[in-house]
């Protein structure tokens, strides 16, 4: 494969959030990233200025609850993260091996910005095991959650992938993705260079109808966003299509880099039976297992990705509390959460599917 890094930190896709009109001052996302250039020196960290905690997917809704009802003002708080993105990856973008001295130095700078924006907190979420032990100290308290990841060990096909498998859930797979067939569905990948202006603007109904369904809100990010990164970074790009008598019915998206596939959104024109998970589960299996790409990240929350092979992996933030009293307390509540979060996590290995080794 190519040398494709972590897509969601390239310049590309950060800035068709900005000039699209996604991520603004006015959407509640102010950009005020971290920039050091010379000549010898490269290194940029997404910082943005926040007045509420939507898009984030670590939720501390209770903290600013708790700060209102003590009169504090919780907002405005600053976030290290990749907006609406809960995918882990690179956190800072250099153009040496970052150390932590280098991250120090950030982290330095984010206190001066907390100061003179009044901030009252900052935020790093979703740091890869890289970011997240350099940029860790003293001053920092540390979150975990759980995601389900599809791990890749040297599958060399989908039927090996199955064969992996108890009899009982490999004989469920095979049923529900016979299902799509029966229903007369057909189902490619496109890759970003074959994907028309009339599927992304097909799509873009779809990512609108998927938000209108579940919450009654437009979706976070406007069409000319995907119109930008289709143009831009067409390499990183994939579009699982689903179609019944020739018309497209159903489409999920995805970016990748070098060793992982990130599953985004999905939507469709009604409801059909299976079309979900072959969509946003199988297809994506059967396209890193092609690519040779070491996981799947299908996104965020999702239990029933358990029986069909999504492993519980632990995501991580870290987080600045500038109040004392709230910093304690917030402690607290994590180490509680971090014991439930492992608790959760082995009675989720029960569900996998595979065979006792």
């Amino acid at each position: 494969m190519n040398d494709l890094s972590y897509p969601f930190l390239r310049s590309a896709f950060l800035g068709a959030l900005e000039s699209s009109g996604s991520v603004s001052a006015e959407t509640g996302w102010e950009p005020i990233h971290l920039k050091i250039e010379n000549p010898e020196t490269s290194i940029f960290m997404p910082l943005y200025l926040k007045n509420h905690s939507m898009g984030e997917y670590v939720f501390d809704y209770p903290w600013a609850n708790a700060y209102h009802q003590h009169g504090l003002d919780y907002y405005p708080k600053l976030v290290t993260a990749i907006p609406f993105t809960p995918s882990t990856g690179d956190r800072i973008r250099s153009s040496f091996d970052l150390n932590a001295e280098h991250c120090d130095a950030l982290f330095s700078e984010v206190m001066l910005i907390a100061d003179e924006t009044e901030a009252s907190s900052w935020h790093i979420l979703f740091p890869n095991d890289l970011h997240l032990n350099l940029l860790y100290n003293k001053d920092l308290l540390q979150r975990s959650a759980v995601q389900y990841h599809w791990i890749n060990t040297n599958y060399e096909s989908f039927e090996h992938y199955l064969s992996s498998m108890t009899s009982r859930k490999r004989k469920m797979i095979k049923k529900e993705r016979r299902h799509i067939l029966d229903q007369n569905i057909h189902v490619e990948i496109l890759d970003g260079t074959q994907i028309s202006h009339s599927m992304w603007n097909f799509f873009y109904q779809l990512y609108e109808r998927t938000y209108a369904k579940r919450n009654g809100t437009r979706g976070y990010l406007t069409s000319q966003f995907f119109t930008e990164i289709a143009q831009t970074m067409p390499e990183q790009i994939a579009m699982s299509v689903a179609t019944k008598n020739s018309q497209p019915i159903a489409c999920a998206l995805y970016l990748f880099d070098e060793n992982t596939l990130y599953g985004r959104y999905w939507g469709s024109i009604g409801d059909y039976q299976f079309l979900h998970f072959e969509l946003c589960y199988y297809q994506g299996i059967e396209f890193a297992i092609k690519k040779g790409l070491d996981r799947y990240d299908a996104g965020a929350q999702g239990e029933q990705k358990l029986v069909r092979g999504f492993q519980p992996v632990k995501t991580y933030s870290l987080h600045w509390i500038k109040q004392p009293e709230f910093r304690e307390a917030i402690d607290r509540f994590l180490n509680q959460e971090s014991e439930a979060v492992n608790h959760h996590i082995e009675q989720a290995k029960e569900l996998l599917p595979f065979k006792s080794p």
